[in-house]
């Protein structure tokens, strides 16, 4: 019989509850004695169909899970990475207890026509409200138009059916987490789009106190994941960059254990890009993803994000 439950608070959108299930299952493989409950919140970021800038930015997919963690009526939130603000700390008093084992970070082009990114023809209207897309996109391929889109994923491809668009980027582990693959016309390489900090991790987010869930839920962590989702969160910290920026990169840890960082850093129309790849050697992941936030400070990266409006 269970002796111990976990209430997991996580956003009400079809995703996150996929996101949770697996955090379920992977609990339940390796503490079986533990039954699990979950408290879903609509964020106002969900709610919000406008520019994030407006509402907090990405902290507006975090606020309300937080609160329900502080306030005790929840013992565990689950995030994605890259919704978590990495400008500013976590909230006090909370901390990742875990990552999970890393999913795809690339981006998927959906069209229902079947073409790939370098078959569409000038013009088509591409549905991401993304900057870093965006900025990506306008670099590679300035003949597509891209048109604004936000919502949910199931919410965005309704939106495609309707004829809001005529392509759609989503990210592959999305798509993969709500079974909707079958719909990818093109997987997108990192080098074709680089994607976002935090891609493909999921996070767990204690209490600083709750020493026993942390406990618990520690021996789902992937050490991987930990490095990488570490190296890239610091990497954005230094960097002070908002919702607003286009920013792009991810770590990778080699089958040796050797880990890297590529970032870049955009302006909104892409005609500027700077680049920065290293290694970390002796570094920890903190000190990588600080080195390679300072080599693009050094090549202008601050006076690139200061200048655009958030």
């Amino acid at each position: 019989m269970p002796t111990e439950l976990i209430r997991i608070v996580s956003r009400d959108s079809p995703m996150a509850l996929a996101q949770v299930e697996r955090v379920r299952a992977e609990l339940a493989a390796l503490h079986p004695q533990v039954a699990t409950t979950v408290i879903p919140v609509k964020t106002t970021g969900d709610k919000w169909m406008g520019d994030l800038a407006q509402v907090e930015g990405k902290g507006a997919f975090t606020k309300e899970v937080d609160a329900a963690l502080l306030a005790g009526e929840a013992d565990l939130a689950v995030h994605c990475v890259k919704d978590v603000p990495a400008d500013r700390p976590l909230p006090a008093g909370t901390v990742f207890a875990a990552f999970l084992k890393r999913d795809d970070i690339r981006d998927a082009l959906i069209h229902p026509g079947g073409l790939t990114l370098d078959e569409l023809p000038a013009g088509t209207r591409v549905g991401t409200s993304s900057v870093r897309r965006i900025a990506q996109l306008a670099a590679s391929h300035p003949y597509l138009d891209c048109v604004p889109m936000r919502g949910n994923a199931n919410r965005r491809l309704e939106k495609l059916a309707a004829g809001d668009a005529d392509a759609l980027l989503l990210a592959v582990s999305g798509l993969e987490r709500i079974g909707r693959t079958d719909v990818i016309t093109d997987v997108l390489s990192a080098e074709v789009m680089c994607p976002p900090i935090g891609a493909g991790i999921l996070a767990l987010q204690c209490r600083q106190d709750d020493t026993a869930t942390i406990d618990t839920v520690s021996g789902l962590g992937d050490p991987a994941a930990w490095k990488e989702a570490t190296a890239e969160r610091m990497f954005l910290h230094v960097l002070q960059g908002h919702c607003n920026s286009p920013i792009a990169g991810f770590a990778h840890t080699e089958r040796g254990g050797e880990l890297s960082l590529r970032a870049k850093v955009f302006t909104p129309d892409g005609k500027t890009v700077l680049n920065a790849h290293e290694w970390a050697g002796p570094l920890d992941p903190a000190t990588l993803g600080t080195s390679v936030a300072v080599a693009l400070l050094r090549q202008g990266a601050r006076d690139l994000i200061d200048s655009i409006a958030h």
